[in-house]
């Protein structure tokens, strides 16, 4: 559309309300484009004038918290006494939208892209996998001399290219797949004393799994300001997602509470001291006023929404609110981002990242239009009218997306849910009374904005993510069941691997992308390299941690395999197994490089099928 000029701009704005801005009621690409007009011709490049030097960004989010599961927020049993003082001297946007479930939220907050544009709208079966052409926060804010750290959990691929060393972040300490103790995890770890990635390579660790997170940001940031080098530190915590184990010291003031919920609880507790003790450090280093400090969480609460979900419906998969508004704090003292002010407006996880660009006052990435706009004049306080957007969420889950599957179309006075529930949320903030039949306008307008949303990113679902084999910087490739492409379950925790997943749904295939000519070896296993078991073997369980039942503690039982079956790419290989091979090796030759399938599977002498849970691919060469 033409360019308006910042005359006529100035004058749309001034004639808008929150509930009638017609201005704004357009096409999906046209309301995206004037908004973001709007946001920068009223913020031109102010943050970046205003400071002397460029901030620091420190990133905190928690998995499975929801809104409630602080006590500054009113719950009436937990206690966050440092989240609570971060809440009173932060800006808070309290209409903030995530994806109701782990990956997606992270690839949308990472790239400011939709997270089905992104590929990313599941936590398994190879849709927790980040497409290769996005552009993450750690590649800004690399590409603009920052030093990048991620920690914690990362969810968005466990092989290259999709691992957060391979996507712009320089140290990364990490656990495997979407927690502590999945199936891509170092085997056997269950939250205390376990083995992380980092950069690459297996590290043993002593202590609780949050608190290895954050002394790794604080020897990053530590050692950034010693450097006195602007830093992004994402530190993404697996707690307090299940299994629910927690310290028992954090635990103790909560054993009133069912198990797992005191767990949760002392997850959330043990969370909240590590940020008041990162706090200090910032303090200690004298960086803290000019570093931007924000906490949020990554979907609504798994487990804490019968105690206290402010009134909301839902939680942790859902459509509703209780699924995906969660809280976001942002502090940064030497932009006057400290005074305890909230943020109304309805926001979005897609906002992020053109907004940190903005703040910081870097370069955007080239050819990257952001699906999410610049808010930092709401987050100033500069804005007195801003555009009624309309902002869409859902929670897919599925092998493919499905057309208004659990999904939320939202203002900042509606939501339309699944495509027929209308909801006035500022009247009936807990989804209770279904208004459609009253507001067919309104269902209308946001049915209209679906349907274009949809249309525009249905083509991209059929760009299905690849793991890559043969790429120097992961050989071998270590390809687990957690990725198997089916329309089934896949085993996605190691007590499922344990299990050989009884039933039918043991089997699925690997999208690959065989990168160059050559021999390839693969090698199939049972048990993964870990624990040097045979195939037949039944391990024993492993020992138990404070709180829940751990996925360490299921037996393992064995396969009795009589034979091995590889297909990929049009060739088959078959090879008969003996009880004492731990694994099965297969050489093939490509002669070019190729995106295809790979199906690696163990068969019974009643040709019952099991997927090889573990999978090594290395390249040998030409």
């Amino acid at each position: 559309m033409p360019v308006k000029s910042p005359d006529s701009l100035s004058s749309a704005r001034s004639k808008l309300t929150k509930t009638d801005r017609s201005f704004f009621q357009a096409p999906l690409t046209r309301l995206c484009c004037s908004i973001a007009v709007v946001a920068w011709l009223t913020v031109g490049s102010a943050w970046a004038e205003s400071k002397q030097t460029q901030p620091n960004v420190v990133i905190v989010i928690t998995d499975d918290q929801g809104y409630g599961d602080l006590s500054c927020h009113g719950n009436p049993i937990l206690k966050t006494p440092q989240l609570d003082r971060l809440h009173s001297e932060s800006v808070r946007l309290t209409d903030y939208h995530v994806a109701p479930t782990c990956s997606p939220t992270r690839a949308a907050f990472l790239t400011g892209h939709w997270t089905n544009r992104t590929g990313v709208w599941h936590t398994i079966m190879g849709r927790s996998m980040l497409r290769e052409n996005e552009v993450t926060m750690g590649d800004v804010f690399s590409d603009a001399g920052y030093r990048t750290g991620m920690f914690g959990k990362w969810h968005l691929g466990d092989n290259f290219p999709y691992r957060p060393e391979d996507r712009g972040f320089q140290e990364v300490m990490r656990h495997g797949g979407g927690g502590v103790g999945q199936t891509p995890d170092v085997w056997d770890n269950a939250y205390f004393d376990g083995a992380y990635w980092h950069n690459s390579q297996i590290t043993p660790v002593k202590g609780f799994c949050t608190d290895v997170f954050f002394d790794y940001a604080t020897k990053f940031i530590r050692d950034s300001a010693e450097k006195k080098e602007p830093f992004l530190a994402y530190i993404a915590t697996n707690a307090p997602h299940g299994p629910m184990h927690s310290p028992e010291e954090f635990s103790k003031p909560y054993v009133d509470q069912k198990e797992n919920l005191a767990n949760f609880y002392g997850m959330i507790a043990n969370i909240d001291q590590n940020v008041g003790e990162l706090r200090e450090l910032l303090d200690e280093l004298n960086i803290s006023d000019n570093t931007i400090f924000i906490f949020t969480t990554d979907n609504g609460t798994s487990s804490g929404s019968k105690v206290f979900n402010d009134g909301m419906r839902g939680a942790k998969g859902s459509e509703y609110d209780g699924g995906h508004r969660v809280p976001f704090f942002v502090h940064w003292p030497e932009q006057g981002l400290d005074d305890g002010r909230d943020v109304d407006m309805i926001t979005s996880y897609v906002d992020v990242l053109p907004t940190l660009i903005e703040m910081c006052g870097l370069t955007a990435p080239e050819k990257v239009k952001f699906d999410g706009v610049d808010i930092s004049t709401l987050i100033q306080g500069g804005a007195t009218e801003w555009p009624d957007r309309i902002l869409v969420t859902d929670s897919q889950r599925v092998k493919d997306p499905i057309k208004w599957r659990k999904s939320a179309v939202m203002t900042d006075q509606w939501r339309l849910c699944n495509g027929k529930e209308l909801y006035d949320i500022n009247k009936d903030p807990g989804q209770k009374t279904n208004v459609a039949e009253q507001h067919p306008k309104v269902v209308a307008r946001l049915t209209d904005f679906y349907d274009q949303w949809w249309d525009e990113l249905l083509p991209t679902f059929k760009q299905s993510t690849a793991i890559h084999l043969g790429n120097p910087a992961d050989n071998p490739a270590r390809l687990t069941s957690h990725d198997w492409i089916t329309t089934r379950m896949t085993p996605w925790n190691q007590s499922q691997v344990r299990a050989a997943m009884n039933g039918d749904a043991n089997t699925g295939f690997w999208n690959v992308n065989i990168t160059k000519p050559g021999t390839y070896e693969f090698r199939l296993r049972r048990w993964p390299t870990e624990i040097d078991k045979t195939i037949s073997t039944a391990i024993p369980a492993g020992s138990g941690v404070p709180g829940a039942r751990a996925f360490r503690e299921t037996p393992g039982k064995a396969v009795s395999a009589v034979r091995a079956n590889l297909r990929i790419a049009g060739k088959k290989q078959s090879a008969p197994l003996t009880p004492d091979q731990k694994e099965v090796s297969f050489k093939l030759k490509f002669a070019a490089p190729q995106t295809t399938k790979l199906w690696a599977e163990f068969q019974t002498k009643k040709d019952e099928i099991f997927g090889a849970y573990f999978v090594y691919v290395e390249y040998l060469g030409q």
